[in-house]
């Protein structure tokens, strides 16, 4: 986390819109939430209970510990420069998905990329039939977690009545971020495979979950701060985000209680955070309650949104040129980083 002044510093604030004149002079801190897709971070090992054949020395992918350790140090490497050109250090907050298990968080945070940020992590089992979970990595110098918890999403196929879907929870994280209480919410819902109208049932399903959840937490706090962040495998105008989850795309109409999508902005510029087919999906996105909005709020406020596309994260030659640098592909691992960017939002208070 650094500490900024403005004047000396003012064309870059001017250029994140911070309102605030030129002839003031104020010390900031600032500091990056964060949320990434791992792309299947697998261990090694075959798990009976779960879908992860390929994902072992002998399965299709070759999912050998050399290739292991190598996606390993891969995402330590990423973790560890997201939003560091702004802040200095990695995200004091990270929300992750298409994780295997805690293990291969444990491994991720321990490797010496990462040592220095001291990232805690919580995580727990869903019932996925892939394996795969949603995470969160804190830093625990600047984040107490007092409590959390995992919400299991209840969906059965339209086409099969009675048959269970099974897919990855929401996570709940409630705690201190340098004494500030905040609510963080992580997201992986279901995808679009059959088809974006045939699936959408299922992310509408998730974004009811959703606002059962941040309705919970209103009414034990009306002001409550909270960040939802996620692979929402939907758009910021689709139904899911916009009509049932309410979030804003416009800071100006957000009000009381309500969400708003800084990453809507970035998504009419064309910009994406993982592409198909030529165009582009963002997918992943942070979406902040209003208190977070409040200039004359004394405590963290939103400052900007971000997509971390730095060149090493992006394929450089061939079919898929400008996409994000995957780790896999027709055969097997290629040695990249994720088929999604990491998106980010920059939080700013004043410092005493």
């Amino acid at each position: 986390m650094r500490s900024i002044t403005i004047t000396g510093f003012f064309l870059f604030l001017f250029y994140l819109s911070l309102p605030i004149s030129a002839q003031e002079k104020k010390d900031y801190k600032i500091l990056s939430v964060a949320f990434y897709n791992l792309e299947n971070l697998f261990d090694i090992h075959d798990d009976p209970a779960t879908f992860d054949n390929e994902r072992t020395p002998h399965g299709k992918d070759r999912w050998t510990e050399a290739v292991y350790n190598d996606k390993v140090k891969k995402m330590a490497e990423a973790i560890s420069t997201i939003g560091r050109k702004e802040t200095g250090t990695p995200p004091a907050l990270i929300g992750v998905c298409e994780i295997e298990n805690q293990s291969v968080l444990e491994d991720v945070v321990s490797h010496n990329l990462l040592e220095s940020a001291n990232y805690g992590i919580i995580h727990y089992d869903s019932p996925d039939q892939r394996g795969i979970d949603v995470g969160l990595l804190y830093n625990k110098n600047l984040f107490y977690p007092e409590h959390s918890y995992s919400h299991e999403l209840v969906l059965y196929d339209r086409k099969y009545p009675g048959k269970r879907v099974f897919t990855r929870d929401q996570l709940v994280v409630t705690g201190l971020l340098e004494g500030e209480r905040i609510n963080i919410i992580v997201n992986h819902w279901p995808s679009r495979s059959g088809g974006e109208k045939a699936s959408s049932y299922k992310r509408e399903n998730a974004a009811l979950l959703n606002k059962k959840i941040i309705d919970s937490l209103h009414r034990i706090d009306p002001y409550a701060r909270i960040i939802v962040m996620g692979d929402f495998n939907d758009d910021p105008h689709d139904k899911s985000l916009r009509n049932i989850l309410g979030a804003k795309t416009e800071r100006s109409d957000t009000g009381f209680r309500e969400l708003y999508n800084p990453m809507a902005g970035l998504f009419k510029k064309g910009i994406g955070s993982s592409a198909y087919r030529d165009g582009w999906n963002l997918f992943d996105q942070i979406l902040l309650s209003q208190p977070f909005l409040e200039q004359e709020h004394s405590g963290y406020k939103y400052f900007r949104a971000m997509i971390f596309n730095e060149p090493f994260l992006v394929t450089q030659v061939g079919q898929y040129k400008g996409y994000p640098f995957r780790s896999f592909g027709s055969s097997g691992y290629i040695g990249g980083y994720s088929d999604h960017f990491p998106v980010y939002v920059l939080l700013i208070k004043e410092a005493p």
